[in-house]
């Protein structure tokens, strides 16, 4: 078979189809495509869009005072009741004898610290 056989083969079936119908499913096939991949594209960057929160390094315990503040999720004073991330500027006004740093905000929170209003963040 030649590709003269193969072109005239296709004429006499696309011949049979109506016109109307081709263009229907043409149309169908393509929106269909169209909305897969686009799906498909949001899909990939849901992920990067928006406001994206990480959890924090669990390299310090809840015991330790005086640890850097470098290394930890939130740092707390022993006399205080608010919880600050490390570049707040209200953790500068914690001596280091009172800090206490914490893994995570919700450690804090189940400790019974609540966020401070000053820091952006929380």
């Amino acid at each position: 078979m030649n590709i003269a056989e193969v072109r005239g083969k296709c004429k006499s079936a696309l011949a049979r189809i109506p016109r109307d119908m081709l263009v229907i499913a043409i149309l169908v096939v393509s929106s269909s495509l169209s909305f897969g991949l686009g799906y498909l594209a949001g899909q990939d960057t849901a992920g990067t869009s928006g406001t994206r929160l990480e959890t924090a390094p669990q390299q310090v315990s809840t015991s330790e005072v005086g640890a850097s503040t470098s290394d930890v999720g939130v740092v707390v004073s022993k006399n205080g009741t608010k919880y600050y991330l490390p570049g707040c500027a209200g953790v500068d006004r914690i001596s280091d004898t009172n800090k206490v740093s914490f893994p995570s905000a919700a450690a804090a929170l189940a400790a019974g610290y609540t966020p401070a209003a000053n820091c952006k963040g929380l």
